[in-house]
């Protein structure tokens, strides 16, 4: 496993080498918030455009995971994924475009598996519970998925934002206040930027994530949203 991402505004950094912001203007909007699919130079429509498109974004991901992103090529991914190398550039123009549209995918995913804990019996009622499942789940993708301990989300300018505005449809019931005040808006957005800071320390040094660090950061949302939703 490569060394894990430390996240900051201006890129993201693979241990001391930093992958650079396709957008040097991407935190200018207080909400970037682009539209998931303007990476992608085609947008698949049939379902075998869309499988291959599956498969060169885990092909992306092993390669990540084996050689990191200085050595991650095109080239190398169409290999892995077994596709012509001008399906590649059929999606993506260069392999920065492929990495932040891995980088999507991975937010999508975590959202879903997310949803999928939260929905499941035994998984408490209240946004306390959620915190936890939250947390959980992205310390295992660290741990598990391809090609998430050195990109994850991306950009934190750019997915950050983006995570903050889809939490309220995920927490749904267990918020205890309008998912429109602007209290809670604000509230989101600062807990997930301190979350992604620790969560990133927390992974920093221990592939596995540190225990202590990954308890505090729960400990540190609670107590700060604590304040906006009891």
């Amino acid at each position: 496993m490569q060394a894990p991402l430390t996240g900051t505004a201006s890129g993201v950094s693979t241990g001391t080498r930093r992958i650079p912001n396709a957008n040097p203007n991407a935190n200018a909007n207080l909400n970037p918030n682009p539209n998931a699919d303007s990476r992608l130079r085609c947008v698949p429509i049939q379902r075998r455009s869309t499988e291959r498109l599956r498969r060169i974004l885990d092909a992306c991901a092993r390669e990540l995971d084996e050689g990191g992103y200085e050595r991650l090529s095109t080239r190398a991914v169409a290999l892995r994924a077994g596709v012509p190398i001008g399906s590649v550039y059929r999606f993506f123009a260069d392999k920065r475009a492929m990495t932040d549209a891995l980088a999507h995918r991975n937010l999508d995913e975590f959202l879903d598996r997310a949803a999928a804990r939260l929905a499941a019996p035994g998984a408490g009622s209240d946004w306390r519970s959620a915190v936890e499942v939250l947390v959980d789940e992205y310390a295992a993708m660290k741990r598990t998925a391809a090609g998430f301990a050195l990109v994850d989300f991306g950009v934190p300018g750019e997915t950050n934002y983006d995570l903050a505005d889809r939490l309220p449809e995920l927490i749904g019931d267990r918020l205890t206040v309008d998912p429109a005040d602007p209290r809670l808006r604000l509230a989101l957005v600062v807990t997930v930027e301190a979350a992604d800071a620790t969560l990133q320390l927390a992974f920093r040094d221990d592939p596995s994530g540190d225990p202590l660090l990954i308890a505090a950061t729960k400990q540190l949302i609670r107590a700060y949203l604590g304040s906006v939703l009891d």
